[in-house]
């Protein structure tokens, strides 16, 4: 009896032992931005529960303090590093080529040019998903006018404008409107990813100028666009403001009590698009989904799905160096539809949705990147 709770409790020790290890560092914003760092350690959280690995974290104290962490967990041996944000990419690249016997991954960029056997680049085809919420922006602006906030201006946030703007205009011409898009970035350092006060700053200018839908890819800087959209509440027609839409598509749509106070004859009502995870929720203002909501949908880039599938590849001896795209074809980009927005999104908007996801598939729709 003695000899087998003595081999029990060798073969426990050993399976402790070959526990995977993970180790994730962030971006700046940190895990609790409610949009892109958020969406990874939820991610990270799901490997946690389904295949009982072990998980640390680094959150920088400040931008300048990105990139650091991974070397640390290099060092202990861990069996995967993640780095979250392009910004993690030269810490991600320098460690996988002195540390051969750790698997490395990066989201949004790709260490090592692709070429490290140790290393992959967890990369997103946002202008696909950013296509859907700027048709659906372009679909349901009444005032022609729908805007976008990016945060950092480089050629990544590019994307997310670029198929923005087209979903837009495709939308606008579809209904014979000569709309508008209005585009503007918080800042040109990693400082613009955490940064709302600017973010809210471009709404407001933005919402003067007549936008009434508005798109932010700016990480935790856009919390300051649904702060103005909540407070804000709605746009009045009269000046440079006109409804190019006279009929109200949110006219059956119940109102929460402050914004009947505030809003009548006149005006309709602002909304945010949200990004990287599902920001819907965001936009309630009264903890009642079935009154208006002022986030009219999500821009989902799965890096929850990123993160879950790469520490799935180590936990199951799969991993391969190089790059894993993400796009439509494989879920990695959707629109959010669900209880919080279902209400505000014709059926008819959704079926169309559909129909311009295969196009896209298919080639028959080029969504440009830049």
């Amino acid at each position: 009896m003695k000899r087998t709770l003595a081999l029990l409790t060798v073969a426990a020790l050993g399976l402790a032992l070959a526990q995977v290890r993970v180790g994730i560092a962030f971006d700046a914003g940190g895990k609790s931005d409610r949009s892109f760092n958020q969406s990874a350690w939820e991610g990270a959280q799901r490997a946690v529960k389904d295949f009982k690995i072990q998980l640390f974290d680094f959150e920088p104290a400040d931008p300048s303090q990105v990139g650091q962490g991974i070397r640390k967990f290099a060092e202990e041996g861990f069996d995967l590093v993640i780095g979250v944000g392009f910004a993690n990419e030269p810490a991600i690249t320098a460690n996988a080529k002195e540390f051969k016997d750790v698997k490395f991954a990066v989201v949004d960029a790709v260490p090592g040019e692709g070429k490290l056997p140790n290393a992959v680049g967890l990369v997103f085809r946002e202008h696909e998903g950013s296509f859907l919420v700027g048709y659906i922006a372009g679909k349901m602006s009444r005032t022609g006018v729908v805007g976008f906030i990016g945060g950092m201006d480089i050629p990544l946030i590019h994307k997310f404008e670029a198929g923005y703007r087209a979903g837009a205009m495709y939308a606008f011409k579809e209904d014979g409107i000569q709309g508008k898009v209005i585009a503007q970035y918080v800042g040109n350092t990693p400082a613009a990813w955490n940064d709302p006060a600017k973010a809210k700053e471009i709404a407001a200018s933005q919402v003067r100028q007549g936008a009434d839908i508005i798109y932010a890819a700016a990480g935790g800087s856009g919390l300051g666009l649904i702060d103005y959209v909540k407070q804000t509440k709605c746009l009045k027609e009269g000046g440079n403001i006109r409804f190019v839409r006279k009929a109200d598509p949110y006219a059956k749509v119940p109102k929460y009590p402050e914004y009947a106070k505030a809003c009548g004859a006149g005006t309709t009502p602002l909304f945010f698009i949200g990004v990287d995870a599902n920001q819907n929720y965001l936009g309630d203002t009264d903890n009642n989904p079935k009154t208006l909501n002022h986030g009219l949908t999500s821009m989902m880039k799965r890096v929850d799905v990123a993160v879950y599938e790469v520490i799935k590849s180590v936990v199951q001896k799969t991993f391969k160096g190089g790059v894993r795209e993400f796009g439509l074809a494989n879920n990695g980009v959707a629109y959010a539809l669900d209880e919080y927005n279902k209400v505000l999104i014709p059926a008819s908007v959704v079926s169309r949705l559909e129909l311009l996801k295969r196009e896209i598939l298919a080639g028959k729709i080029k969504v440009p990147e830049k």
